[in-house]
């Protein structure tokens, strides 16, 4: 018997690409709302047969918030269509977003591999950014993040 194939999706979200960078971004980057505005991706490329078919094979396994950085699960057959579909989300909540391909994998420790590397970096670029006011609640939710994905299991 054959177990389900994944395929493991490190993603990177950029908020509003054609604004200056700022600290205070208009939208928290949520396990949510990144999974309806993929669904209505779906919906709408793919229509409610493709979305059907999709539905049991895209959750979001990790997401941070400040680095912007997650991780979506797939299944081996279905990662061509949910990439597809990610590229064509042109927002979150009211915000306008692109999405950026990290790395792609069949496994979980080589996907959190990949996206420890990336948010670590990403931390310390985010980190110099903001400067003097990182508060201490940043810094907590940060450890949190690395915490959860330290323990990422399928």
């Amino acid at each position: 018997m054959v177990g389900f194939k994944n395929r493991y999706l490190v993603m990177e979200v950029f908020l509003d690409p054609n604004k200056e960078f700022s600290v205070d971004e208009p939208v928290i980057i949520t396990k949510a709302n990144l999974e309806v505005s993929i669904k209505d991706s779906i919906l709408r490329n793919f229509g409610e047969c493709g979305l059907a078919s999709l539905m049991n094979s895209f959750p979001v396994k990790y997401v941070n918030p400040i680095t912007k950085l997650f991780i979506l699960r797939t299944s081996r057959e279905d990662y061509r269509k949910i990439w597809a579909a990610i590229t064509m989300v042109k927002s979150v909540g009211n915000c306008p977003v692109v999405f950026n391909l990290l790395d792609l994998s069949g496994s979980i420790k080589a996907c959190k591999t990949a996206a420890l590397k990336c948010d670590e970096f990403n931390y310390e670029q985010y980190k110099l950014s903001v400067g003097d006011r990182l508060l201490t609640t940043a810094q907590q939710q940060m450890q949190n993040c690395l915490e959860k994905i330290k323990l990422l299991e399928h």
